[in-house]
């Protein structure tokens, strides 16, 4: 009896000493991961219309507003964070698409030639009408504390096909948006979780990402110098682990890495003239050609915001910003959705679109040419990674202010679509401070019928 609890206790420290190994700084935790169950989707693109896009001008038509308009809500408005006057007609068509007639705004009319391959969401709602918490919401699922972002949990939950760029990018143009890099932090996860931010704003590849390459020593000389941090902070971290410090080491070798690949992956000269054609000179286009190109070399996650700030975030002269937004997104958006197609990648590409939140019925006062931020109902659509295409989900009131049919909440929305990538959002678990977070919280149900 002694013999055999020696050894089973013998077995019980060997068993604690390689757990506490796998744990250590030799684990990669950027490697490949089984999903919990078979996915669909591959990866994600999040195309991020930040400052909250008019949902009644774009996928949620509202005849009413057009027979009310100049005239007050017939029972009042709901609280908004500015005083609003009359109801607002919008000052867009609303034609219909696909074989599913879905109705789309003439702001976007090239998108909606893919009406098809999209599930319009109508009554998405979110908590409180403000950038920053709605952002948190959006990105993190939760709108006051310090969450790991969604891209941070996808690459934590899947790992990443190429080791040689990074698992999650954040591309936005001319610097950050609001709240800046905590839109995509690892928070509490492995630090290489995080977004790696692109200002897409450039064009030379040095300058897309600061520090691509050194100038002062070749690459053998870099691989030694490397070779020598790694061995000192190895030394320095016998005997405990420290994640950040995992998360420095493995964010220098990311970065002797990239530079051969990411040149590669940026060189948009490399592509026939009629690709280039086709998503336009502009700054969209560059960032979507850039993005098929790094989702062909595995890239897991790729975020697409519209610019520094917030644009969308339209309170006066909204008919001439939202016409000008749209129109650098509509062209490339919708050869984004081609080539992938072309290619046969649609299927495995998650594509969301949308913003924090939506815009109100009601203008705001003194003149009828802005709207209000609104986040009692808002519009979002999915795209490929098996969603269930050319359908619109749930609606608004008849004046678009409140989400009323089928309300799907912004936990519902991540759980749908890490249902598509493979996870169970239930599952999808990470222990911190003494017990198990995940991104839903203790919410979120899957939208079942957006599914294929």
């Amino acid at each position: 009896m002694l013999v055999r609890s020696g050894t089973g206790f013998g077995m019980l420290g060997l068993a604690g000493l390689l757990e506490s190994q796998a744990t250590g700084a030799d684990v990669n935790p950027l490697a490949l991961k089984p999903s919990h169950h078979s996915a669909s989707a591959k990866r994600v693109v999040h195309l991020f219309m930040n400052g909250g896009p008019s949902h009644v001008d774009t996928f949620d038509p509202k005849p009413k507003l057009a027979q009310y308009h100049g005239q007050p809500m017939p029972h009042g408005n709901l609280r908004t964070e500015r005083l609003t006057g009359g109801l607002m007609k919008s000052p867009f068509r609303f034609r219909n698409y696909g074989e599913s007639g879905l109705p789309v705004s003439d702001l976007f009319r090239r998108t909606a030639a893919y009406a098809d391959d999209m599930v319009v969401i109508r009554s998405m709602y979110a908590e409180v009408p403000n950038h920053e918490p709605s952002l948190m919401l959006m990105n993190c699922g939760d709108a006051r504390l310090p969450r790991p972002s969604f891209g941070a949990w996808v690459t934590y939950g899947l790992g990443t096909e190429n080791q040689n760029l990074p698992a999650f990018i954040a591309m936005c143009p001319g610097g950050y948006p609001i709240v800046s890099t905590r839109n995509w932090r690892s928070a509490f996860l492995p630090g290489t979780c995080q977004g790696t931010y692109i200002d897409t704003k450039n064009t030379d590849v040095t300058k897309l990402i600061e520090n691509i390459r050194n100038g002062h020593l070749t690459l053998k000389e870099q691989r030694r110098q490397l070779d020598l941090v790694r061995r000192l902070n190895q030394k320095h971290a016998s005997g405990q682990y420290d994640p950040q410090l995992d998360a420095r080491i493995e964010s220098f070798e990311l970065a002797f890495r990239m530079q051969t690949e990411a040149a590669d992956a940026f060189d948009l000269s490399k592509e026939p003239k009629h690709i280039q054609d086709a998503y336009g000179s502009g700054t969209h286009g560059r960032q979507l050609l850039m993005t098929r190109r790094l989702l062909e070399r595995g890239v897991r996650f790729i975020q697409v915001w519209s610019g520094a700030g917030q644009p969308w975030d339209n309170h006066s002269n909204l008919i001439a910003t939202h016409t000008n937004l749209a129109a650098e997104w509509d062209q490339p958006i919708a050869a984004f959705l081609s080539d992938l197609k072309q290619r046969g990648m649609l299927d495995s590409t998650l594509v969301q679109w949308g913003g924090e939140f939506g815009r109100t019925p009601v203008a705001e006062k003194p003149a009828l040419n802005g709207r209000d931020h609104n986040h009692y109902g808002f519009t979002c659509w999915l795209a490929g990674g098996g969603v269930r295409g050319g359908q619109a989900i749930g609606a608004t009131d008849e004046f678009g202010f409140r989400a009323i049919e089928r309300r799907i909440s912004v936990h519902d929305l991540h759980a749908t679509m890490l249902h598509l990538l493979g996870m169970d959002h239930k599952r999808l678990t990470y222990r911190y401070a003494g017990r198990d977070f995940r991104l839903t919280d203790v919410h979120g149900n899957v939208v079942e019928e957006a599914v294929g």
